[in-house]
This record gives C-alpha cells, sequence and structure tokens, in this order.
C-alpha cells in the first residue's frame, strides 16, 4: 500500500458519515471564517453534576463537611448547558490537578428529555 492512500475507517465514523469532498472541505473552512466576528461573543456553559431538592431548614443545617446527595450516580453522564440550553453530555475528567468535562454525546434539536 502506497503511504499517501486515505486510511478508510467506517467502523470509527459517525452513523451516516461520508469524508468531506475537496470542495466540501473548502466550503467548511470558508463557513467558519464568516463566524469570525462572533468568536469573541461570551457564553454561560454550565456543567451539571446532580441535582437535590430540600427545605430551607436543612439548608440552614449544612456546614463545612456537610454530604448532599445528588440525583446521579458516580460514571453517570453529566448535562452541559450553553447559554441555559442542554447542548450535549460529558463525563468528568482530570486534567493535571484540575477538573474537566469532556463531551461524549452532542444532543440535537428534539434530543433532550
Amino acid at each position: 500500500m502506497d503511504t499517501t492512500d486515505p486510511i478508510d475507517l467506517p467502523e470509527l465514523a459517525s452513523p451516516g458519515y461520508e469524508p468531506a469532498a475537496q470542495g466540501e472541505q473548502a466550503e467548511l473552512e470558508r463557513s467558519a471564517l464568516e463566524l469570525t466576528p462572533v468568536f469573541d461573543v461570551p457564553v454561560h456553559i454550565k456543567a451539571v453534576l446532580g441535582r437535590a431538592s430540600m427545605d430551607v431548614a436543612s439548608l440552614l443545617k449544612l456546614g463545612s463537611g456537610s454530604l448532599i446527595e445528588l440525583d446521579r450516580k458516580v460514571g453517570e453522564a453529566i448535562d452541559i448547558y450553553v447559554n441555559n440550553r442542554l447542548v450535549a453530555r460529558g463525563e468528568l475528567v482530570e486534567v493535571e490537578d484540575r477538573l474537566g468535562v469532556t463531551m461524549t454525546e452532542i444532543i440535537k434539536d428534539g434530543d433532550s428529555q
């Protein structure tokens, strides 16, 4: 096999994935350049680890070391919101000495529950 031949890995591609033709690739690059003016627009990103409900009396009893039980289990996907809209699900990861989120699923319109 010539080393310049592309390697086809269909088992790694998303269902319905087809590589972009050279003309399509140029169009994608042109579209990305047209978005340049909005690159500096701030967005609010929120990664929700879980939720809990409690009454005010219980809330006032919380102190250092208190435990709040969330509605998610360890290893379950977390929700990722952009400007209060669910856009993805992901997993917590450790990056050096900090926590991060890796997206595992992009939510399409109408897919959110």
